[in-house]
């Protein structure tokens, strides 16, 4: 009763506003709040009463004034549900820019579709959203909606700022728990923010006034790494109709071994058998997982279930076995049941996929948004990416690296860093030539050798088509015009994980022929094209997330009967941003060495800072566009 009690004084102390009729007139919003503004939060509130493990009840209301039409994203009148999370209420109603009201919906005016994404072959979620064309602006959507999960494992956080360009009037999320589920928050990135907290017995809430929008800056970090945000979790949880309990780590791991892992590794006796011989005598583990691998990849492939327990549990190894296909946690699952029939011990691991975002690891709750392999080899591990036909035994390019993850064992959880790739080590390697004739026409080679992150970029154009090839390769080469190729020759080595592109090119009309004097720019194969964007305030911080280190050495065949007039100026510069060199060289053979070396260092740095980086990265482009000029003797 107690608990009950804390949730009806808190709902009324929370929401005096909502009980009377609001102005929704897009005049009385504070000027300030549409600066850098596409659309303004009115009011964004939820009430969320977790009545057991496994009941959970979310009430939402959401009032947004719509500026401009680049602000119809963020009208965020969408519910999701499924046959664990039912849609109670819906509704919402329209106002024009005097608070007039326009238009009353229902939920049979909401669209009812799949969450569909194109490789799902068992998918279950779905979506009511609305479709709505204003006849003007500003307009005004106040969207209302109530639903009902068992889902507890997944409360929704609060983020009061709503993304970049949206202002916030005000933002309220109210929370009731009982007393033994062990309820839990974590804030982060408040700064300067004015949040007020109320944390009761049993109940607490956060509320945020008068947000100004953050404006969408070049090289920004994710925008929830920057923007004010509370996470929620219990100790006792229910997932899909499976309850779970952890207060850490180690304990979470092992709830998920347990609850979601064991007895889903049990392969057929024929398939061990095919495995084993496959194995043959090889007795490093590191050699048998190769093997292993390689078997995955040429017999599966990779389609999502999101179908109840399914998004989280692995189909059966047999499963996967006898069709062929499975998401991420089946092949996953599928693997390590394939290394355990031949002895080799390896792990499942629950870690983001994409943007480097890490589990965090002061916050035990459902976290990951993919599911990888690991295999401990010494004092650390072999990483897997088993979604994957066609890469590299060990290489988790930059879908997976550098971030930390939950290896699941047995015996509990634990959090652990994946590979990291010095950006010293992310290398491209240019070596080639090229011949001016008389007339400025070029005839051009160049090798180029790319290992570490620029491995699984240069990699991609293995795949094209001989007309995708062109088309990639005349984007790539966007400097030049008239381009004709003569030779793609592009070499993926698996082993040492180093991709070879041999490419031969011509191109009429490159240099400028004025007269007697002809002018070209020199970097031919390495260009930047692009500086930076200048801001006159910069407000966010800025990352570079993937650092790399470019080297180039060119020879240059000038024409019969020309000498050099002008060479552009050797440049050497070194910033905490990265380091450039360029320089030429003079031959006796009426040639001219270029050689280049662009080091670019991956951090988060200060807004401050941005202005010295766009500089730093300026006079690599000035450079790198550095004409050379040649006359006739």
């Amino acid at each position: 009763m107690k608990r009950v009690i804390s949730f009806v004084l808190l709902f009324c102390i929370s929401l005096p506003c909502v009980a009377q009729k609001e102005n929704y007139a897009a005049a009385l919003i504070d000027p300030i709040l549409k600066e850098n503004a596409n659309a303004v939060i009115r009011l964004e509130q939820y009430n969320i009463d977790i009545t057991s493990q496994k009941s959970m009840i979310v009430s939402q209301k959401r009032a947004v004034t719509v500026l401009n039409e680049s602000g119809l994203e963020d009208i965020g009148a969408v519910v999701h549900y499924d046959p664990r999370n039912k849609v109670k209420k819906l509704s919402a109603t329209v106002y024009d820019g005097l608070g007039k009201e326009i238009k009353s919906l229902k939920r049979k005016d909401f669209r009812d579709v799949s969450v569909a994404d194109g490789v799902s072959v068992f998918n279950d979620n779905r979506v009511l959203y609305l479709d709505y064309t204003p006849v003007g602006y500003p307009f005004t959507m106040v969207f209302e909606a109530e639903t009902e999960t068992s889902n507890t494992a997944f409360i929704p956080s609060w983020t009061p700022l709503d993304g970049y360009y949206v202002s916030t009037e005000k933002s309220v999320i109210n929370i009731t728990y009982p007393k033994d589920i062990g309820f839990h928050y974590k804030e982060a990135n408040f700064g300067q923010k004015a949040i007020h907290k109320s944390d009761a017995e049993l109940a607490v809430s956060f509320s945020a006034d008068h947000l100004k929008a953050l404006k969408g800056e070049e090289s920004s970090p994710g925008f929830n790494e920057i923007a004010p945000v509370v996470y929620f979790r219990t100790d006792k949880f229910n997932l899909e109709g499976v309850d779970g309990e952890a207060k850490t780590w180690e304990e979470y791991g092992k709830w998920y071994y347990n609850s979601l892992l064991a007895g889903t590794d049990e392969l057929p006796l024929e398939t061990q058998s095919k495995i084993k011989a496959l194995v043959g005598s090889e007795q490093n583990p590191l050699e048998i997982a190769k093997i292993v691998y390689k078997y995955v990849q040429d017999r599966t492939r990779y389609v999502s279930i999101q179908v109840g327990i399914g998004g989280f549990k692995p189909m059966l190894a047999k499963d996967v076995d006898k069709l062929g296909y499975g998401d991420c946690k089946a092949l996953s699952n599928y693997t390590r049941a394939l290394l355990k029939a031949v002895n080799v011990n390896a792990y499942n691991v629950l870690i983001y996929g994409g943007r480097k975002v890490n589990i965090q690891s002061d916050f035990v709750s459902q976290q990951g948004n993919h599911m990888i392999l690991c295999i401990p080899d010494g004092d650390h591990y072999v990483w897997l990416e088993c979604t994957d036909q066609q890469g590299p035994f060990g290489y988790s390019g930059h879908f997976t690296d550098n971030r930390d993850a939950l290896v699941i064992k047995p015996d509990g959880g634990q959090i652990v860093h994946t590979v990291v790739y010095p950006d010293t080590q992310n290398t491209q390697v240019s070596h080639g030539s090229y011949v001016i004739s008389p007339d400025g026409n070029i005839s051009a080679s160049v090798s180029i050798v790319s290992k570490g992150i620029q491995y699984s970029d240069a990699a991609k154009t293995a795949s094209l088509s001989a007309t995708e090839k062109d088309d990639f390769y005349k984007e790539y080469f966007d400097n030049i015009n008239n381009l004709k190729f003569s030779r793609l020759n592009l070499v993926d080595d698996k082993k040492s994980i180093s991709f070879s592109q041999d490419i031969q090119f011509s191109a009429d009309g490159y240099c400028s022929v004025n007269g007697n004097r002809m002018m070209f720019v020199a970097n031919v194969f390495n260009c930047n094209h692009r500086t930076p964007k200048r801001y006159r305030n910069r407000e966010n911080p800025f990352e570079i997330n993937y650092g790399f280190c470019d080297e180039d050495e060119i020879v240059i065949k000038l024409p019969e009967g020309y000498e050099v007039e002008a060479v552009p100026d050797v440049l050497e510069t070194k910033t905490k941003y990265g380091e450039y060199t360029a320089r030429f060289v003079k031959n006796s053979d009426n040639t001219i060495t270029y050689k280049r070396r662009l080091l670019i260092n991956s951090s988060r740095y200060d807004s401050k800072d941005y202005e010295d980086y766009r500089l730093f990265r300026e006079q690599v482009f000035k450079n790198d566009n550095a004409k050379i000029v040649v006359t006739k003797k």
